[in-house]
């Protein structure tokens, strides 16, 4: 049965992937994107199956108004899909205020309006599927990816809370964490904060380390997305690509580890 999906940053990268399979396949999209001119092509192509929504995630009020614009254009959202967003790359010293604080407005409360948005819509019919774009590292960390980091470790537990939380109203909620892929994420989507000489060594060391056989492809996603936003049970967390799970297996053992080895001072504070 052909589905209804909201999905916000479908200009390029993963949201465009993601929006155009949808399309293929059959299903309605609506696409929210800052400039309507990055889905002519999809427009063109498939019609009255897209609708292309200008949108800055960040205008609370706007978001209101486009999930409402999707509601009454297709009477019903079966998915959300929270995927606008960017990497802000610098170590957190060089971070400027606005620099922080605008990477927190996108990637964190722009899905938070999202989400708010669509929550009355689906609640009143009883059923639909909130995908929430994090990434591993909103579980693990990276030099001069710190306030990224925070604005995804962020995600998690609000999406993870919120799971919680509407379960009861039919509504699933699924965390994907994707390892790195071969988008514009370090290109021309990326904000870099003014290098310090003193961080030189920290930014050479994260140059080779992404700059290895680690990146995986985009295009590669789409099944994936496509059975996850199909199955009827749907899992409240799924990485994207072969690197993440024995990533992440790592650093929480290290973190259990370490919890195990300062335990008797952790009981000790209970005071009882």
């Amino acid at each position: 049965m052909a589905k209804t999906i909201f999905i916000t940053g479908a200009s390029r990268g993963f949201g465009k992937l993601w929006a155009e399979a949808f399309l293929k396949r059959g299903d309605r999209v609506a696409a929210t994107v800052r400039n309507l001119a990055a889905l002519d092509d999809l427009a063109k192509k498939y019609g009255d199956a897209l609708l292309p929504i200008q949108l800055d995630v960040t205008d609370r009020a706007a978001v209101f108004t486009a999930v409402q614009k999707a509601k009454a254009w297709a009477g019903t959202i079966d998915v959300v899909i929270n995927n606008a967003g960017y990497g802000l790359f610098g170590t957190i010293e060089e971070t400027t205020e606005k620099e922080a604080r605008d990477q927190f407005e996108a990637n964190v409360f722009g899905l938070l309006w999202v989400t708010q948005a669509a929550l009355p819509v689906l609640r009143e019919q009883g059923h639909g599927h909130i995908i929430q774009l994090s990434s591993v590292l909103g579980l693990v960390t990276m030099p001069v990816m710190g306030i990224y980091n925070a604005s995804k470790f962020a995600v998690e537990g609000l999406s993870e809370t919120l799971a919680s939380e509407v379960k009861g109203f039919g509504i699933h909620v699924t965390i994907v964490e994707p390892n790195a892929y071969g988008t514009d994420f370090v290109g021309a989507s990326a904000i870099r904060t003014q290098p310090m000489k003193a961080y030189e060594g920290v930014r050479s060391a994260f140059a080779e380390t992404i700059g290895g056989d680690i990146w995986g492809k985009p295009e590669a996603t789409t099944g994936a997305i496509l059975r996850l936003v199909d199955t009827s049970n749907p899992p409240l967390r799924l990485f994207l690509g072969k690197l993440a799970l024995p990533w992440a297996k790592q650093v929480y053992t290290d973190k259990l580890s370490s919890w195990e080895e300062w335990n008797d001072v952790a009981a000790a504070a209970h005071g009882k």
